[in-house]
C-alpha cells in the first residue's frame, strides 16, 4: 500500500487549524508538504518553510538581457554594419537608442515572467494525485487540506499517518497515485 500512495492528506475546518498544523509538520522535519485552501493564506508560506521564489531575479536578468540586446542590435546596425549619418547625428546616438532598448527590456522581462512562472510552478499540470480523494473537491469551497508527500525523506506511512491524526484534523486520507 505504501508504494502506491502519493502521500497523506489531512482535512481541516479553519485556516487557523491548517496554519498551526503546517507549523507542527515543519517542526517535525517534513519538507515535501503542500497546503490547499479556498483563499490565499499569507501565513502558510512561512508555516511550511517555503522559501522566497527566484522569479523576481530571473525577471531582472531577463530585463537586463533585453536592454543589452536592444542596445547591442542598434549599435551593430548603426555603427558597424550600416554606418550612415542621418540628420547630422553621430552613429552612436544614445537618445535615439532609448525607445527600442526600453521596449526590448519590457518584452524580455514579460516573457521571462510568464514562462518562468509556468516552469517554476510545474504548469500546465492537469492532473494531481490529491484529486483522487473525493473530499478534496471541498478545497475550493470551505475546507483546508495539508498533504505530506511520500517522497519526503522522513515519510513512513504508519508513523506519518499517526502524526497527521494528532494534528486535530477532521479526517486523514491516503492519497493514491
Amino acid at each position: 500500500m505504501a508504494k502506491n500512495i502519493y502521500g497523506i492528506l489531512a482535512e481541516f475546518d479553519t485556516a487557523t487549524q491548517l496554519v498551526d498544523a503546517a507549523r507542527k509538520v515543519r517542526d517535525a522535519g517534513y519538507r515535501k508538504t503542500d497546503a490547499f485552501s479556498p483563499f490565499p493564506l499569507h501565513e502558510i508560506d512561512e508555516a511550511l518553510g517555503i522559501k522566497r521564489s527566484i522569479l523576481p531575479y530571473l525577471i531582472f536578468a531577463g530585463g537586463i538581457t533585453g536592454l543589452l540586446a536592444g542596445f547591442g542590435l542598434q549599435y551593430f546596425v548603426h555603427v558597424i554594419d550600416w554606418p550612415i549619418i542621418v540628420g547630422g547625428r553621430p552613429h552612436l546616438s544614445l537618445p535615439a537608442f532609448v525607445p527600442p532598448a526600453y521596449e526590448l527590456t519590457i518584452l524580455f522581462s514579460a516573457f521571462v515572467a510568464v514562462f518562468g512562472m509556468l516552469f517554476l510552478n510545474g504548469l500546465p499540470s492537469p492532473y494531481h494525485p490529491v484529486f483522487n480523494v473525493p473530499r478534496f473537491a471541498l478545497a475550493t469551497r470551505e475546507k483546508f487540506f495539508l498533504v505530506v508527500e511520500a517522497a519526503d525523506e522522513k515519510f513512513d506511512h504508519t508513523e506519518t499517518r499517526k502524526f497527521m491524526e494528532t494534528l486535530g484534523a477532521q479526517e486523514v486520507f491516503d492519497v493514491p497515485e
